[in-house]
Order: C-alpha cells, then sequence, then structure tokens
C-alpha cells in the first residue's frame, strides 16, 4: 500500500497556517499513517482514511450537506478510502455517489482540511476514528440532486447559515475558511 503521497498532502498542509486544533490532528494524522501500512482500509479497527468533499458553489456562498442517515447529522460528502490512496479521488467519488453530480470541479488538488473524529460503535464495528482528509470541490447549483440511502436529505445552504445545522468545530471550520 502506497502511503508516501498521503504524506506528502498531509505534510504540505501542516505548513499552511493552521490553526492550533487543525494543526494538531494533521500531526497526529500524519503519525497515524506513519504507524498504520494499513491505515487506508477498514479492517484498520483503530482508525482509518476518509476522504472528503467541501462542495461549494462558485460564488462559496453556498455550500452542499448531506444528512447523514447512521450519524444523523447535517456534513460534507464523504466517505472510506477503502484501500485508495489518491484521497482527492475518493473524496470526487463519494461526492458523486451521494449526491448524484457529475460536473464537479477541483478548486486545489491540496487539503482544505484535516479532521480526526470518533465514530461511534455500531453492530459490528467498534468505536474508532476518521482520519479526515477534506478537499474544496466546485458544484452547479443548478445541477439535479439524487438522494440515496446513506442521506437522509440533500440541500445546498448558505454558508453562513451551515452552523445552524451542525455547530461542532470541525463544520465551523470549514466554514470559517469559505468565506
Amino acid at each position: 500500500m502506497h502511503r508516501e503521497a498521503v504524506l506528502a498532502l498531509l505534510t504540505r498542509h501542516s505548513e499552511q497556517d493552521l490553526d492550533s486544533h487543525e494543526s494538531a490532528m494533521t500531526r497526529e494524522t500524519i503519525r497515524f499513517v506513519r504507524e498504520h501500512e494499513d491505515c487506508l482500509l477498514r479492517t484498520q479497527l483503530a482508525g482509518h482514511l476518509t476522504g472528503s468533499a467541501w462542495v461549494v458553489d462558485s460564488s462559496r456562498r453556498k455550500t452542499l450537506l448531506t444528512h447523514h442517515r447512521k450519524l444523523d447529522k447535517w456534513l460534507q460528502l464523504g466517505g472510506h478510502a477503502d484501500g485508495d490512496p489518491d484521497l482527492l479521488i475518493v473524496a470526487l467519488r463519494e461526492a458523486e455517489e451521494e449526491s448524484g453530480l457529475t460536473k464537479l470541479r477541483v478548486v486545489t488538488p491540496e487539503l482544505f482540511d484535516v479532521d480526526r473524529h470518533l465514530i461511534p460503535a455500531r453492530k459490528d464495528e467498534p468505536e474508532h476514528w476518521h482520519f479526515d482528509l477534506r478537499f474544496i470541490i466546485e458544484a452547479d447549483l443548478d445541477e439535479p440532486l439524487v438522494v440515496t440511502n446513506e442521506s437522509k436529505d440533500l440541500a445546498w445552504v448558505d454558508v453562513d447559515q451551515v452552523t445552524s445545522l451542525n455547530p461542532e468545530e470541525s463544520i465551523a471550520r470549514m466554514v470559517r475558511k469559505t468565506v
């Protein structure tokens, strides 16, 4: 499994002007990737890498959120790497699969945000960490959305209203980076 590209991406991100919380999570993610050869696989029960898309319109006034079925929260689109070391491709694939959008545009191949969050235990999965590598992606507001079985709903939300749906720092930080 090739982790060098992931480590290079994370290292470049760590050199940016990050707030102290994101800086600490980025260092923790780098440590995790270095220590766990299987960091890209769900079978790594301590945690694994995920790729997310912070989907925005071209004006950066709206972002697309999903009302996540399992977690019952409004979140950005994203999902498991499942062995793919190209987390940008993972984020794009998940955004397309979870929304039906087909005209996604990469704003930059560099990381937009890094987050580490605890996923609660479920039927056959123990509690574990998601080390989430996030990218900013543009989409067209007029392209039709398709709600899948992973979501309760999808919605374009005014960026300045996002934290009324989900006030968690993980989301608020991406809002601050957008405006």
